[in-house]
């Protein structure tokens, strides 16, 4: 069987030629699909705006606690900025010699086969984007409702209905526009980022009034516990996972304005600025409070507000809440894209890979994205499959750059409007190994059942994707399903523009299915299974 898009069932509404979904009544000449909204601006929101959650605001003291001393923990800081920038040139060839939505599932699915990339989704799916929005959902209202309860701990039940309306308030955000959506991004990204520079700044005037101890050289590197190569290599394995979120603009692909040119340009406008900012708020940090002191606070930018902002120290609990509203926006929007990606290569129901008519938003996936959030709120065990499948998640990281590596071999003379030295993928997977079996040695037993929730997909593909000749009452309750969910929401599957080649005419296409693409692409890149 090939790994293609799924046959459709009879039940979808049909397209006609000129785009116009034929029982909505949508005007002659407009196509149904997603559209080319996201520019530069917001293309380095959704990278920046995904980066930086709470973590840098909250606690950036797991890379500290493990580096042992000040000065270590910011050579880490530095180092994991550089691997994360490394990481994200190769994802940057990957992303315009395969231009389609999904990110490192696409990728993975195009190189290794279906299975490898269905894995993939089924982990993001099932656990990854699901548990990490509801944690960034909870620390929202967590900074919201602290406030009006001073000498207690919101209550529980109060926290979940909170996180509950933000993630219901953003839904609806993404699904009424595209445009709407990129502008909360940008507008809260440039708020949190207003808010570290806020801190950089007040560092700066430290540093000015002589308050450097534990930035001089014998001070920083004096260790407050013995030095230890396995503490070390956590503190690394840490200061990669605060960078999480730096692939997510991949995952956009097909909506971004020129993505040739935007994509590589924002990756590498945001990588740098991302670790710009780590690096020089955790200087900042320690102008005002001893190692001690960051180690203990629970929530380091809000210690650090009361110490050196007096009345205005309430700036720092709202620039928290701000940081993790834009965070919930930004995994909204970008996973939606993967569940989407998904479904239109048959890995998922059908329906998810529809847009609406009129506003081209893929709202069956938005409100799945939603649904699987909100039931997540309703466990209490969202902390401990982080840990589970947090393993998983970096090993995807490791195999999309060795598919890289792969796809050159394989197809060498493919057109890569980006074509990047093969020693940085080289040297991406070798820090990439380090930290892998680091982690496998460390914590066998979460890594094992982190690959065991993996695993369970296997039988999933099987029966769901692989198995063609499924009963017919069975195709036709999903058809009928389907169909419902259609009317329900308003959607249709977008137009399937075929890119044409205007020297050779010949029909150009990406693994079964076209991709829309820029309008001034001259040369249309195929992928690794045409």
């Amino acid at each position: 069987m090939t790994d293609g898009p799924r046959q459709r069932g009879s039940a979808a509404p049909s397209i006609s030629e000129d785009g116009a979904a034929a029982d909505t009544g949508k005007e002659a000449g407009q196509s149904v699909a997603l559209k080319k909204e996201i520019g530069l601006v917001s293309a380095c929101g959704i990278i920046v705006g995904n980066i930086i959650g709470s973590g840098i605001f909250v606690s950036p003291k797991g890379v500290l606690e493990n580096a042992s001393s000040v000065g270590l923990a910011l050579i880490v800081w530095i180092v994991t900025g550089v691997i994360t920038a490394i990481g994200a040139l190769c994802y940057a060839e990957l992303g315009v010699t395969i231009p389609k939505s999904g990110g490192d599932y696409s990728y993975v699915k195009d190189i290794f086969g279906g299975l490898a990339g269905f894995l993939r989704l089924w982990i993001a799916v099932l656990v990854i984007y699901p548990t990490n929005q509801a944690v960034i959902a909870l620390t929202f209202s967590n900074y919201v409702l602290q406030p009006l309860f001073p000498t207690c701990f919101p209550p529980e039940n109060g926290l979940r209905l909170l996180a509950a309306i933000c993630l219901l308030l953003l839904t609806w955000v993404n699904c009424f526009s595209v445009r709407w959506a990129t502008r909360v991004q940008d507008i809260f990204t440039a708020g949190k980022l207003l808010a570290l520079i806020l801190i950089i700044i007040m560092g700066i005037v430290q540093i000015c009034k002589g308050e450097y101890y534990w930035l001089e050289p014998a001070n920083a590197f004096e260790p407050f516990q013995d030095y230890d190569v396995g503490l070390i290599a956590l503190a690394f394995l840490q200061g990669s996972f605060a960078y999480g979120g730096w692939n997510f603009l991949n995952y956009v692909t097909e909506e971004l304005v020129d993505p040739y040119v935007n994509l590589p340009r924002a990756i590498f406008i945001s990588i740098p600025l991302v670790t710009f900012v780590y690096v020089f708020a955790n200087i900042a940090y320690v102008t005002a409070m001893s190692p001690q002191e960051l180690l203990a606070s629970n929530a380091v930018a809000v210690t650090f507000g009361e110490k050196l902002l007096g009345v205005m120290s309430w700036i720092m609990p709202i620039s928290v809440a701000l940081s993790t509203f834009g965070g919930v926006n930004g995994s909204l929007f970008t996973s939606s894209r993967l569940f989407f990606a998904g479904a239109r290569e048959g890995h998922l129901p059908s329906l998810l890979a529809m847009i609406h008519v009129k506003r081209c938003t893929p709202i069956p996936a938005l409100l799945f994205t939603c649904i699987s959030t909100l039931l997540m709120l309703c466990t209490s065990d969202m902390y401990t499959l982080i840990n589970y499948v947090g393993f998983i998640n970096y090993l995807f990281y490791g195999v999309t750059v060795a598919g890289q590596i792969v796809i050159r071999i394989k197809q060498p003379d493919m057109h890569r409007p980006i074509k990047i030295s093969l020693v940085w993928p080289v040297i991406y997977l070798l820090f990439w190994a380090f930290l892998l079996i680091f982690s496998l040695y460390s914590e066998p037993v979460v890594c094992g059942i982190g690959l065991a929730i993996m695993l369970t997909g296997v039988p999933v593909y099987f029966l769901g994707v692989y198995w063609d000749n499924k009963p017919q009452c069975f195709n036709t309750f999903v058809d009928k399903m389907t169909y419902l969910g259609q009317k329900f929401c308003l959607v249709v599957y977008p137009m399937e523009d075929t890119k044409k080649n205007e020297e050779s005419g010949e029909e150009i296409e990406l693994n079964e299915q076209s991709v829309p693409l820029s309008a001034d692409d001259e040369q249309t890149p195929k992928s690794a299974d045409s």
